[in-house]
C-alpha cells in the first residue's frame, strides 16, 4: 500500500481528546503511524475536519428478512440513487438498498465498519453471503438469542455455564459476534399467537420470564467475557406507556460490571431506544418520555444505548420481534410478511410511513432527538435510525445536522402540521442545546468503537489503529450558518481513507478497497452435556443436519477473528 498523510486538517480524534487542532495524519501499511517518508501521497485537508472512519452500531443491512423486504418492495427500487457511478455496480432501493449500493453508501459518509444487529442462526450462511458481497465496508453480525429454546431452557434451570457453553457454540459456528435479545419471551409466546408485553409475562411452554431471560444472558455474557455487551431490543417496542417496561429492563443490569479483556465497561446495550421512550396510555396521549429514559441512562455508567431516530420518510420496518410486526400491520394495514425459524427465533416485516402531517410521527421524531441531546456522556450514546425501521442509514447526515442546529430542529417543526400538540407532547422545542462537532465524533466514532470492544482498532486515528480516515468540507473555526451545509458535508465526505486505501474521493467511490468479516471464535472448557443436548435436538427438531449448520470459512475470505477463551 501506498503511505498516505492527510495534511494540515482540523482533527476531531475523542480517542486522544483532540478537538479541532490543526495535525497531520500518517498512514503506512493500513495503519495510522507517527510518520510517513518523504514519498508518501499527500492530501490536503486545510480548512476541513478529519476524523477517524464512522462505527454503526446497530443496523440490518443482510439476510432473509433483508432480503424478503426487497423482494416484498419492489416499488422501493423506484428511488434510484443520485450517487450513481460508470463503471461500478448497480445501485438501487433507498430504505433496502442493494448490497453494493449499502457498501458504497456507507463508505460515502465515512463509516468504516456496521454490525447487522440480529442474525437468525439458522440462516447465517445467508447473512455471510450479503456481508461477503458488500463492498468496503467492515462488517459482524449478532446472533439472537433471547427465544432460543436451548437457552430458554438452560436459563429456566439456573445453568449459567450450560448457557455460555451454547452460546459459545453457536457464535463460533455462525461466525457472530455477541448475544443480540430481541422481545425476550415474546417471540418464543409469538409460536403460540401470544406475545410479552411485560418483565413477568411468562414465556407459554418454558416456565420463565423476560426478567429471567435478560438477567440470564447477561450473566452468561460476562461469563464468557465477550467483547461486546449484551445488546437488548426490549419488550413491548413501540406502544404507548412502554418507557415503563424499558426502565424496569435497564434496571436488570445494575449491581452487574464488565468482566472483559477489550475495553469495554457497559454490561448492557439497549438499541433503538427511541421506540422504547414512550408515555400515555394510547395514541391519544401518546407522549415523549425521553427525559425520563435519559435521566436514568445518565446515572447508569455500565449502560450504553443507541437512538433510533425517526427521519420522516417512507421507509420498511422489519424485525425479529415478529408479534409487533403484527401489531403493526393492524395499525396501518399495509403489507405484512411474518417468518418464523425453527427453535430459533421469528421476524416480520411491513412498509412504513413516517408523516410529518401524522401527529405521532411527528413525536416519535422529536422523542430520537431529546434522547440524544439529554444524553450527559455522548461515548454512551451512539447515533441510530435501527435502519431501516426508523428510517435508512443514509439519513444520518440529517440526525447529526438536527442535534448540531436547533435552527434546523426548529425549521422541521414548522413544516408539522400539528406542531402545537407536538411542542405540547415534547421538550423539543424548548431545548437550546447544540451537539458539537466532538461530541458527534464521540456518537459515531469513539464510543461505538469503544462498546463493541474495537477501541484498539476503529474510532480514533492514534498511531497503530487501523487506517481509516474520513475528510469532511467543514471548517472547524467557522461552523456554516446553514446548516444544511453540515448535512451536506457528512452525506459525501471529500475522502475517505479504509484501512490505508483511498475509497472515495470528492464524494465518489474510487476504489472496492479491501473488506474484512470480523467473528468471534468463543472458547469455553468442554461440556458434554451440551453437546449432547445439541446433537439430540438436531436429530429431533431441526431440519437440517447439524454438519450443514455451521458457517464455512469461504463465505468469509479475508475475516478478522478475535479469539475469546474462558480458560484462559
Amino acid at each position: 500500500m501506498a503511505e498516505l498523510l492527510v495534511k494540515g486538517g482540523f482533527v476531531i480524534d475523542p480517542t486522544r481528546r483532540i478537538d479541532g487542532d490543526v495535525m497531520d495524519v500518517a498512514i503506512k501499511d493500513g495503519k495510522i503511524v507517527e510518520k510517513v517518508g518523504p514519498g508518501a501521497k499527500v492530501i490536503d485537508a486545510k480548512g476541513k475536519v478529519v476524523m477517524a472512519g464512522g462505527v454503526d452500531v446497530h443496523a440490518h443491512v443482510a439476510g432473509p428478512k433483508v432480503n424478503v423486504g426487497r423482494l416484498f418492495r419492489p416499488e422501493d427500487k423506484l428511488f434510484k440513487s443520485p450517487n450513481a457511478q460508470k463503471n461500478y455496480r448497480m445501485e438501487m432501493g433507498f430504505s433496502i438498498p442493494s448490497t453494493f449500493k449499502t457498501g458504497y453508501d456507507y463508505a460515502r459518509m465515512g463509516y468504516s465498519f456496521v454490525m447487522e444487529a440480529a442474525m437468525p442462526p439458522l440462516h447465517s450462511p445467508h447473512v455471510h453471503e450479503e456481508i461477503h458481497d458488500t463492498p468496503i465496508i467492515d462488517e459482524a453480525a449478532l446472533p439472537v438469542f433471547a427465544n432460543n429454546w436451548f437457552v430458554l431452557e438452560y436459563l429456566k434451570n439456573g445453568e449459567i455455564e450450560n448457557s455460555a457453553a451454547y452460546v459459545a457454540w453457536l457464535i463460533t459456528a455462525t461466525k457472530g459476534y455477541g448475544i443480540k435479545l430481541v422481545n425476550p419471551g415474546g417471540t418464543a409466546a409469538w409460536a403460540w399467537g401470544l406475545n410479552c408485553l411485560t418483565l413477568q409475562d411468562p414465556v407459554p411452554y418454558f416456565d420463565i420470564t423476560p426478567a429471567e431471560i435478560i438477567t440470564g444472558l447477561i450473566k452468561t455474557n460476562e461469563y464468557l467475557g465477550l467483547p461486546h455487551s449484551m445488546h437488548i431490543h426490549q419488550n413491548n417496542l413501540g406502544n404507548p406507556g412502554n418507557y415503563e417496561v424499558t426502565l424496569e429492563s435497564l434496571k436488570l443490569a445494575e449491581g452487574y460490571k464488565a468482566k472483559n479483556k477489550f475495553g469495554r465497561e457497559q454490561v448492557m446495550h439497549s438499541t433503538h431506544i427511541q421506540f422504547h421512550s414512550y408515555g400515555g396510555d394510547g395514541w391519544a396521549n401518546f407522549e415523549s418520555k425521553a427525559k425520563e429514559v435519559m435521566d436514568y441512562v445518565n446515572t447508569q455508567k455500565n449502560i450504553t444505548v443507541d437512538l433510533g431516530c425517526v427521519t420522516l420518510d417512507e421507509t420498511t420496518t422489519m424485525t425479529a420481534d415478529g408479534p409487533f410486526e403484527h401489531h403493526l400491520n393492524g395499525l396501518n394495514h399495509l403489507k405484512w410478511a411474518n417468518v418464523d425459524v425453527e427453535l430459533e427465533t421469528a421476524a416480520g416485516v411491513v412498509p412504513y410511513v413516517y408523516d410529518k402531517d401524522i401527529k405521532v410521527c411527528g413525536i416519535q421524531w422529536a422523542i430520537g432527538l431529546e434522547l440524544g441531546l439529554y444524553a450527559k456522556d455522548p461515548m454512551r450514546t451512539f447515533i441510530t435510525t435501527d435502519h431501516p425501521n426508523a428510517g435508512p442509514f443514509t439519513r444520518y447526515p440529517r440526525i447529526i445536522k438536527w442535534l448540531m442546529s436547533k435552527k434546523a430542529r426548529e425549521a422541521t417543526l414548522d413544516t408539522f402540521k400539528h406542531k402545537d400538540k407536538v411542542i405540547d407532547a415534547t421538550n423539543i422545542h424548548g431545548i437550546d442545546t447544540e451537539r458539537t462537532l466532538y461530541e458527534i465524533a464521540q456518537m459515531t466514532r469513539a464510543g461505538p468503537a469503544k462498546a463493541l470492544g474495537f477501541s484498539r482498532m476503529f474510532g480514533g486515528l492514534a498511531p497503530g489503529m487501523d487506517a481509516d480516515v474520513a475528510v469532511f468540507d467543514l471548517n472547524y473555526k467557522s461552523m456554516p450558518s446553514d446548516p444544511e451545509k453540515i448535512e451536506q458535508a457528512f452525506q459525501r465526505a471529500s475522502w475517505f481513507i479504509k484501512s490505508g486505501e483511498i475509497v472515495v474521493k470528492n464524494g465518489d467511490i474510487a476504489s472496492h478497497g479491501n473488506k474484512r468479516t470480523i467473528w468471534v471464535n468463543a472458547k469455553v472448557k468442554e461440556n458434554p452435556q451440551v453437546m449432547r443436548d445439541i446433537h439430540e435436538k438436531f436429530l429431533k427438531d431441526y431440519t437440517v443436519g447439524i454438519l450443514n449448520y455451521p458457517v464455512h470459512d469461504y463465505l468469509a475470505p479475508h475475516p478478522l477473528v478475535i479469539d475469546v477463551d474462558v480458560e484462559a
